[in-house]
């Protein structure tokens, strides 16, 4: 398909289905990076917003509170409260999605573009590497489908908010309940997390021409670095 044929649709069948084609076109297209970005938040807020407009939220404060250390639990319970409202909860849970997201997002086009200027030399600017990151967690639009279904199947409406992310190494594998050591680590890492490395991996080697191996290093090594920190320091 000729690139004035492909559109950003395509792309968005691509990037799952032939994520090197995706990327060779995405490349020239930038703009089309509003498309990956907005789609992914607005189903992830709708989601969220679903969610806190569903949940028991008394029984959410009270399970936010039995999860507290039982050294600070009596003392912070009626804080927790007086602060905890579904409208207010609602609204700080998805600012902090858009805030998070881009903050995270531009983390990694520095770091691509850094990883570039090292590694490869190619003629490639930010603008297009926050592309490629926004592309490359496109399919985080899965773990918002997977928290939606997890909601329309539950038994009743008191679910915690940590068994929306039914993909993560927690929910597949460590099984921590919330407030234990290696609860939040668990949860941070997700079959998606490894779906978005392979596709950074990808468009790395497609737009710059590094080796395969180059590549995956690249991909890899922010992830490596900061579970493995993490780690080590939860077994302190």
């Amino acid at each position: 398909m000729s690139d004035s044929n492909y559109s950003v649709f395509n792309a968005m069948t691509d990037i799952i289905a032939s994520p090197s084609k995706a990327f060779d076109h995405i490349k020239n297209h930038t703009s089309w990076l509003w498309w990956a970005l907005l789609i992914n938040l607005f189903l992830s807020m709708a989601v969220f917003g679903y969610y806190y407009s569903w949940v028991d939220f008394p029984w959410v404060v009270e399970e936010t509170i039995r999860n507290l250390p039982p050294e600070n639990r009596a003392e912070a319970a009626e804080t927790v409260r007086n602060m905890m409202k579904p409208e207010t909860t609602m609204m700080i849970t998805l600012v902090a999605i858009v805030a998070i997201t881009f903050i995270m997002y531009t983390i990694q086009a520095v770091y691509l573009n850094l990883a570039n200027k090292m590694t490869a030399g190619a003629d490639i600017k930010f603008g297009q590497w926050f592309s490629l990151t926004c592309w490359a967690n496109f399919v985080g639009v899965f773990s918002s489908i997977a928290a939606l279904i997890v909601i329309l199947m539950a038994d009743n409406n008191q679910l915690p908010s940590t068994d929306l992310q039914p993909l993560s190494l927690n929910a597949l594998l460590v099984h921590a309940k919330p407030g234990e050591t290696w609860a939040t680590w668990a949860t941070s890492l997700s079959l998606i997390s490894f779906w978005s490395i392979f596709l950074i991996a990808t468009g790395f080697r497609r737009w710059t021409g590094a080796s395969t191996i180059k590549s995956w290093i690249v991909a890899l090594l922010p992830w490596v670095l900061i579970f493995s920190i993490w780690a080590l320091l939860n077994l302190r």
